[in-house]
């Protein structure tokens, strides 16, 4: 049997998740929003062979305190569709991939787009389908309320097949553009959708051919019950919060299993955990660029963080001094423990347990080349995951790190490529192209 290979993508909006990472020494401030600086950051990444560059999205500023939301460098990002057209031009493999909600958005605009930029693109768009958790979204869309979770999941499914209609409007033949007859394309290779459902009502056709990979490539991310059967009906490849190889592995024996009682194969799914990930000469020199980076996390914005998570006012406790007793909300519970836990077990002050959760508090890998490549190669084997969504602690020179010293180590171990498989996302993910639901090929 062949060795299982990683697949890698890198999340990229915001360009480093971490609330100090623009105040790390040597880092871009404003790497965020300078085209020039992502440019170089693409590039890097694809001489890495990464499968895929991440733009995540969202539709308002961030829901956090002012004191908070003045010192995040994610205040300010490129629109998706824009930046990754322009990126599309000067990349060749790296797969480009974006948000597009389900919510606030029409299945018309969001299959023209992606369409748009599949073709741009020679193949390497992505389309990650997200329903819009953050309520201030409503806001910017006429809206005084948020649909309800089980609501914009029922949307989101019906809004899927409406999109992946559209992209089959033409056959793949359908362009004959035959200059002797004057015929440009056959109607008979043109199918008109007439969606009437229960949340969408779409005529089409589209009127853009279709996509080079058929579809671009179909990406969810979220674990909640919703979320997971969405991802096993529909999903090519599942961005997941990292948590420990445990859990990893339940989620993952999850969804596959989900795909199996639905009729698709499991091997058409990559699941990708986020990883976070500070890369050092030795494992002390790592730890301490954690710190380091930790440190630049404003207390404004730790202290807003823990906040949330505990679903307490955490604003008044003393920062140097231990976390007291936190009382029973209805906020999450496992999130609550895990952080009462986390400052026992470590003995960490209100300062300290604020500022790693401030920064990043999810699954992360925090040392040399080798032992980063000995966890996620244990991920890999263990079927915890696919692969991961690397997100990277400061930049330039975090990225550089991964891609400079982890890459070749996960090559010489034969778990992950040394050239691209294809011209396509799909190729490289190793997808196959689906069918056209009107027309045969």
């Amino acid at each position: 049997m062949a060795q299982r290979q990683l697949k890698l993508g890198a999340f990229m909006r915001p360009i480093s998740i971490h609330t100090g990472a623009w105040r790390y020494p040597g880092a871009w401030p404003d790497a965020n929003f300078n085209f020039g600086h992502i440019k170089q950051l693409i590039r890097k990444l694809e001489a890495g062979r990464f499968d895929a560059f991440f733009m995540a999205d969202h539709l308002a500023v961030l829901n956090m305190p002012i004191n908070a939301l003045k010192r995040s460098h994610t205040v300010t990002s490129f629109e998706p569709f824009t930046l990754l057209s322009a990126l599309s031009a000067v990349t060749e493999r790296i797969g480009l991939i974006a948000t597009g909600s389900t919510t606030f958005d029409e299945p018309y605009h969001v299959a023209r787009r992606f369409a748009s930029l599949d073709h741009l693109s020679g193949g390497r768009a992505g389309w990650n389908i997200v329903t819009t958790s953050n309520p201030d979204a409503a806001l910017n869309f006429g809206l005084d309320d948020h649909m309800e979770h089980a609501e914009r999941y029922k949307r989101a499914r019906e809004f899927y097949d409406v999109v992946t209609g559209l992209w089959d409007s033409f056959a793949d033949d359908a362009f004959v553009r035959d200059v002797e007859s004057g015929l440009f394309f056959d109607p008979a290779k043109m199918h008109t959708l007439d969606h009437n459902g229960k949340y969408l009502k779409v005529r089409g056709p589209l009127n853009i051919a279709r996509p080079v990979q058929g579809w671009p490539v179909i990406v969810q991310a979220g674990a909640s019950e919703d979320g997971k059967q969405l991802a096993a009906e529909t999903a090519e490849a599942v961005f997941t919060g990292g948590g420990s190889l445990a859990d990893g592995q339940k989620l993952y024996a999850d969804i596959k299993g989900r795909m199996e009682k639905v009729g698709r194969d499991p091997e058409h799914l990559k699941i990708l955990p986020g990883a976070f990930v500070v890369v050092g000469d030795s494992v002390d020199e790592a730890k301490e660029k954690r710190a380091l980076l930790d440190s630049r996390v404003h207390y404004d914005s730790a202290i807003a963080s823990l906040s949330v998570i505990l679903g307490t006012d955490a604003s008044g406790f003393d920062p140097d001094g231990p976390l007291p007793e936190i009382p029973e909300t209805n906020a999450s519970k496992s999130g609550r423990q895990r952080m009462v836990d986390l400052a026992a077990r470590d003995k960490l002050t209100v300062r300290q347990l604020a500022q790693r959760v401030g920064g990043y508090g999810g699954l992360a890998f925090v040392g040399t080349a080798k032992t980063i490549a000995d966890q996620m190669e244990e991920w890999l084997v263990g079927r915890g995951s696919d692969g991961f969504n690397i997100m990277f602690p400061f930049l330039p020179a975090g990225l550089d790190d991964f891609v400079d010293k982890v890459v070749p180590e996960l090559q010489k171990r034969g778990i992950f490529r040394k050239e691209y498989e294809g011209a396509t996302l799909r190729e490289n993910l190793g997808l196959p192209r689906p069918k056209n639901r009107f027309f045969e090929a």
